[in-house]
């Protein structure tokens, strides 16, 4: 399954790939992903295998650190992982880490769609022409906070748009692994704090927020059933 996801996100990710082709092979991957660790965790279910909760340190690499970690908590918290961002100061500068925590199959999809989407994001960027008058770092951490916005949004139009009932017990199953994902990272992190809100000055906001819509168009269409049963929710 995961090796089908890597190949359409490849096939997104060419730059020959037209925008249209895009959208539709990243919202089929983005299903597969999400399918492929609700189907696991039913088998996990059926067969009383336990599964440890799992964590990965992701490093991210300059430039625009923080934006990049916003973009893979939305990632993380649409496909059942949570996240934490670390930042430490060192003498070559600011070095920002995520550490993901989720069962297997759902953190192995979280790195995958992510690393599409970063592709993607960084095409969009190089397509943008810079408004006069703009300072071009901060407009473009603008942009790319818009971008995750957007794919945020296309997550949570997908589920309120559910329609099909989920199969029978998935709720109570995904109910008990979101549980078990929160006790791992408050294990690891008893005193977590949420980040301050940043307010940004460049002008690309709403710019990055139309390229990450067009980057995930199609994917509410796709993923109504799956959504239906991420959230168990009719």
């Amino acid at each position: 399954m995961l090796d089908k996801v890597r190949k359409l996100l490849a096939k997104a990710e060419d730059p020959a790939c037209t925008p249209e082709e895009a959208e539709a092979l990243t919202a089929k991957a983005a299903m597969l992903i999400a399918k492929y660790g609700i189907d696991q965790a039913l088998i996990d279910a059926r067969t009383e295998r336990n599964q440890a909760v799992g964590n990965r340190l992701v490093e991210l690499t300059a430039p625009y650190l923080r934006e990049k970690a916003y973009l893979l908590h939305v990632v993380a918290a649409a496909l059942r992982c949570r996240s934490i961002r670390l930042e430490r100061r060192t003498t070559d500068g600011l070095r920002v880490s995520v550490h993901l925590f989720g069962f297997e199959s759902d953190v192995a999809g979280v790195e995958l769609l992510f690393a599409s989407l970063l592709v993607q994001a960084a095409r969009g960027l190089l397509r943008e022409s810079i408004p006069p008058g703009q300072q071009p770092a901060a407009w473009r951490r603008s942009w790319l906070i818009g971008f995750g916005s957007a794919v945020q949004q296309r997550f949570a139009a997908a589920t309120a748009q559910a329609e099909d009932p989920p199969p029978p017990g998935t709720a109570l199953v995904l109910a008990d692994r979101e549980r078990a994902v929160d006790l791992a990272v408050e294990a690891e992190y008893p005193n977590v704090q949420a980040g301050r809100r940043r307010r940004l000055t460049g002008g690309g906001f709403e710019a990055g927020n139309t390229a990450g819509h067009r980057a995930d168009l199609g994917a509410v269409r796709v993923e109504t059933r799956l959504r239906a049963q991420v959230t168990g929710r009719p």
